[in-house]
């Protein structure tokens, strides 16, 4: 693992330390960034989305789906987590939160826009960073793959139907074709770059043309991370700055949710006597989010300093140290599993 992934939380809390002060200190570069965008798609932060996800898509091996039924548990477990519970647990939790708890320190109009945040965090379920998790744990890198394969084809076609449902539910107006563009844009089209260029560089079966090609890639997708981290920061400076209060009302429900969701599917996969190296990156992956899909489309949809885009942003700062967390959790209890 490269120093790149192992101090992944040191590296993201300097970025946004650094995204803050720049955002402050030259406000106009920022502005002028955020000014760059075709058809509601800022084509900066498309860049950087791209220079992340590209490199892990490339890891994907679909021909690793045929393998599925030897083990259908673990996959069933990721699959019902984050399909049938996260997104309508976080959506519950985002909307008893800020139009409860929090009524009286948020105004309607941003409460909605930190709940839309929310909801599309809750609906992208993890594929950037689940091999570093999975790697962390000492998992099944093979059923990962599968894991992650799965997840991919279903992300494609019920991401959109299931936000633009819970968006809905919350009273967000939502516009279909950004929706749909965002889904293309930063899901289909890198998984269809990532499937072929498995095919140029595996050809005759070379394994080690491909792994040189990953394993030079890997610095970039954590460079287009901070880099990303940076700019939402500093776009967001202003704000962080006079309202700190916000940062921290969105985290609350946010790490819940989190530790809620891992801890139920823990406990799951110790009642489904599954292995500890499918049940705890099956935990993880199902309680870790595809932040870059959710940070993406809700610049799409809202704007790049708007409160859905900060919520997501906030799902980046709590993520990767909750995450840690949830790593040395899952070393200390691996004597629970078989």
């Amino acid at each position: 693992m490269g120093i790149f992934e192992r101090y992944l939380s040191l590296w993201v809390g300097l970025c946004i330390i650094g995204g803050v002060m720049l955002g402050n200190m030259i406000p106009s570069l920022f502005l002028a960034i955020a000014a760059m965008e075709y058809a509601h798609v800022n084509l900066v932060v498309a860049v950087l989305i791209w220079i992340m996800i590209y490199p892990m898509m490339v890891q994907i091996d679909f021909s690793a789906i045929k393998d599925v039924g030897k083990s259908p548990k673990g996959l069933m477990l990721t699959l019902v987590v984050n399909w049938m519970i996260k997104p309508f647990t976080m959506a519950a939790l985002g909307w008893v939160f800020f139009r409860i708890f929090f009524v009286d320190f948020v105004d309607p109009e941003t409460a909605s826009q930190y709940i839309a945040g929310m909801i599309l965090l809750g609906v992208a379920p993890c594929t950037a960073m689940v091999f570093v998790w999975s790697q962390m744990v000492k998992g099944d890198p093979n059923y990962t793959l599968v894991q992650v394969s799965v997840n991919d084809i279903i992300m494609i076609f019920a991401f959109a139907p299931i936000a633009a449902f819970l968006l809905g539910v919350s009273d967000v107006h939502v516009p279909w074709e950004t929706l749909l563009l965002s889904v293309v844009l930063y899901v289909l089209l890198p998984l269809l770059a990532g499937i072929l260029s498995r095919k140029k560089l595996n050809i005759h079966e070379n394994s080690e043309r491909l792994n040189n090609f990953i394993k030079q890639l890997k610095p970039w997708s954590v460079l287009g991370l901070l880099a990303t981290v940076i700019l939402l920061f500093g776009l967001q400076a202003e704000r962080i700055i006079h309202e700190p209060q916000a940062i921290f009302l969105i985290a609350i429900p946010l790490l819940i949710q989190t530790y809620s969701i891992f801890f139920m599917a823990y406990g799951a996969a110790k009642v489904m006597k599954l292995p500890y190296n499918i049940a705890a990156p099956a935990c993880l992956i199902g309680t870790s989010n595809f932040f870059e899909l959710a940070v993406a489309v809700a610049i799409s949809l809202f704007g790049l300093q708007s409160g859905a885009a900060l919520a997501t942003v906030v799902g980046v700062l709590v993520e990767v140290p909750v995450m840690l967390s949830l790593v040395a959790f899952s070393h200390r209890t691996r004597g629970w599993f078989s």
